[in-house]
């Protein structure tokens, strides 16, 4: 019988973990899983707390929580993974204020439906990436992507806004970063051969499909396909970034002059005038970096989500 530890970080989602708690317990009995529950105390607690649940023999770990939440459970399989411990899948319940991981995996938003999913044990093997450098010198893994440069500080910006959430909290602080962050760094880019020096305004390495809660960076990434979906954006004027922010939100920006795509396995951005802020999976890399080496792990760890004729 599969054993389920709920990691539960109480403030995601502004606080929405701990207020829907006494909801999802009542699913999860209705579902008849066999789980326990623990909350997080601080930030990396996560990571901690998967690390204890594989080493009690519990085989499903479920991050309850946002996008940190969950790419801190899945550094703590990656990491008990390294110590030789394998079989743990990865779970969601999405109450974060983006949730661009678990949509990017097919695990649905809605809690009812992410219990029933937990309970039919549909799984998948899905790519990770690991992000070296930065405030992460010994690296960090992540599993929808990470973005340099504009949409970095979005996530910073989004993070500061009290009394707004959700994707208008990425809205919102997109407007703010278009005059915040009008001067990009001259950035030295390595991938596949190609070695490209030029001003950048973003540089997304993705896994998944989405970022900041609505913005389709890569609308045809495949997680399990063993290659990133790379996207770099030319430094363009304040008017044109206007112009490409609903093209990101449809996914519709390929095709934009400014914006130039790939798909590769590894990728080294330096900074050769400024610096590099940087996210993985919503989660802080760095806000001044100077180098990040970006490496993909083909099929590394089973996440439990929809049937595939049922994702969207």
């Amino acid at each position: 019988m599969n054993r389920y530890k709920v990691i539960v970080n109480p403030i995601s989602g502004r606080g929405a973990g701990e207020r829907l708690l006494p909801r999802v317990e009542q699913l999860l009995r209705d579902c008849g899983l066999n789980y326990d529950l623990i909350q997080t105390e601080y930030r990396g607690h996560a990571i901690e707390l998967t690390q204890e649940a594989i080493k009690s023999d519990y085989n499903i770990v479920v991050a309850m929580g946002g996008d940190g939440t969950a790419n801190e459970v899945l550094n703590g399989i990656m990491q008990a993974k390294l110590l030789g411990i394998k079989g743990v899948a990865l779970g969601i319940l999405s109450v974060g204020s983006g949730n661009d991981f678990a949509f990017s995996m097919g695990v649905p938003h809605d809690l009812a439906a992410g219990c029933q999913v937990l309970a039919a044990n549909h799984r998948r093997w899905i790519d990770v990436g690991r992000a070296t450098g930065g405030d992460y010198p010994q690296g960090r893994y992540f599993g929808n992507g990470v973005g340099i440069g504009f949409d970095a500080v979005v996530g910073f910006e989004a993070l500061k806004l009290k009394h707004v959430r959700g994707f208008l909290a990425y809205i919102v602080a997109a407007l703010k970063t278009i005059f915040l962050y009008n001067q990009a760094p001259l950035v030295r880019i390595e991938f596949a051969d190609q070695t490209l020096l030029q001003h950048s305004l973003m540089i997304s390495i993705m896994n998944g499909r989405r970022l900041g809660g609505g913005f389709m960076v890569a609308p045809n990434g495949i997680p399990d396909d063993g290659l990133f979906d790379l996207c770099i954006a030319d430094q363009v004027s304040r008017l044109r970034i206007f112009g490409l922010v609903p093209k990101f939100m449809k996914g519709t920006h390929i095709s934009h002059e400014a914006i130039h795509t790939d798909r590769i396995r590894r990728i080294v951005a330096t900074a050769v005038e400024g610096t590099l802020p940087a996210h993985a999976d919503g989660e802080t890399l760095c806000t001044t970096g100077e180098q990040l080496t970006i490496e993909l792990l083909p099929r590394q760890i089973e996440i439990l989500c929809r049937m595939p004729q049922t994702e969207n």
